[in-house]
């Protein structure tokens, strides 16, 4: 089954509240990280992912987030050319997730 290629954040929220474990892979600076985050995150700069990628896993859905869907968007696009079919990107990023999931999530 083809993955989309975008997710909206309520629909991570509850692949999570249901148990399931992607791989969630943040795109942004780790300052914007320093400033908030979505739990169990792994932070790996757009920059870097070329070096990187071999990091990621092969096995597992990777959902990309950036701050508001831009940069994860140019990633899940990148990845998908090189082989990464179960990756998606999540629309709107931590900003949508900060206003419409956790409340108690800084913005910025």
């Amino acid at each position: 089954m083809a993955v989309p290629f975008e997710i909206e954040v309520e629909e991570l929220d509850r692949r999570l509240k249901a148990g399931e474990t992607p791989f969630l892979l943040d795109v942004r600076e780790p300052w914007e990280r320093d400033i908030c985050a979505i739990g169990g995150s792994v932070l790996m700069p757009l920059a870097t992912l070329p070096e990187r990628v071999s990091e990621l896993p092969a096995d597992r859905d990777i959902i990309v987030v950036c701050h508001h869907g831009g940069r994860s968007a140019q990633a899940t696009m990148w990845l998908r050319m090189r082989g990464f079919d179960r990756v998606t990107n999540l629309g709107g990023g931590v900003d949508a997730w900060a206003r419409q999931i956790d409340p108690n999530m800084k913005v910025y």
